[in-house]
């Protein structure tokens, strides 16, 4: 397992990308990125319950739900800094059951979060035989091994990718074949009325929200911009395919507001 960090991926500097509604060079996005994060790391969990009401736990619980996790499983869980998605992987096998963890994020405040909730939840490597690794990367070049990995998951993180292709293309290195790519992410709402009152919600009540419990509106603004750029259900799909992910499907959740993704490495 890694034990330490690696650069980010360091696109072309003459090329650019979005950044919520703006456009920025590809070299700076990561950064950008990782500013956002830190703002808001040690609140980014109770942002998430306070601006779904508690519904991302739902999603995340159907996320589980899909993986059907087995014991020994090996996860490495990209974006995944505070270890949310980790620890309910482990609460369903068993920490004394579970393979090797990898818990990959861009930024270092995240990372301190998850560290610290595991230290909280008693989770050493004595309950945890193979072990909970954390690493500060890119998406986009992970520090791991080819064929490595039974199961990658990514939750709310592959909108914030400076270049999503590449991410699933490293998604798909490094899993085993008959490994499981899974992707929950906020989606395209396929009920017109139900968009009409998200879009309200996400560019006013948002930012608002994220100003008055993190300090930071402008972070929550480019979260709310960062939705509205990520690919629709069927465009992710098809980029999936594109990095030679098969059996893709995917699945709306709360009527599109979030999607769950499902790939193979064939």
């Amino acid at each position: 397992m890694p034990a330490k960090p690696t650069d980010e991926a360091d696109p072309p500097t003459s090329a650019t990308t979005h950044f919520g509604y703006q456009e920025v060079p590809e070299a700076e996005k990561g950064a950008r990125v990782r500013g956002v994060f830190e703002s808001v790391a040690t609140r980014y969990d109770l942002m998430n319950d306070l601006m779904s009401g508690g519904v991302h736990r739902l999603w995340k619980a159907a996320m589980i739900d899909w993986l059907n996790p087995r014991p020994g499983t090996s996860l490495v869980d990209v974006a995944g800094g505070t270890a949310d998605v980790a620890l309910r992987v482990l609460d369903r096998v068993g920490p004394e059951r579970a393979g090797p963890v990898v818990i990959c994020d861009l930024t270092p405040g995240m990372i301190a979060v998850g560290r610290d909730r595991a230290i909280d939840r008693g989770l050493l490597a004595r309950r945890c035989p193979g072990g909970l690794h954390w690493v500060c990367a890119d998406a986009q070049a992970l520090p791991l091994a080819e064929c490595s990995m039974d199961a990658y998951t990514i939750a709310f993180g592959l909108r914030n990718v400076t270049r999503i292709g590449r991410a699933l293309e490293e998604a798909r290195r490094v899993l085993k074949p008959g490994g499981r790519f899974l992707c929950l992410e906020f989606s395209r709402v396929a009920v017109p009325l139900v968009s009409e009152l998200y879009d309200l919600y996400s560019f006013t009540v948002l930012p608002a929200l994220g100003a008055l419990v993190t300090g930071d509106r402008a972070a929550y603004q480019y979260l709310a911009e960062s939705i509205r750029r990520f690919p629709a259900q069927d465009e992710l799909a098809a980029m999936m395919e594109a990095a030679g992910l098969g059996q893709v499907r995917y699945r709306n959740l709360s009527g599109g507001i979030a999607a769950l993704h499902s790939g193979w490495r064939i």
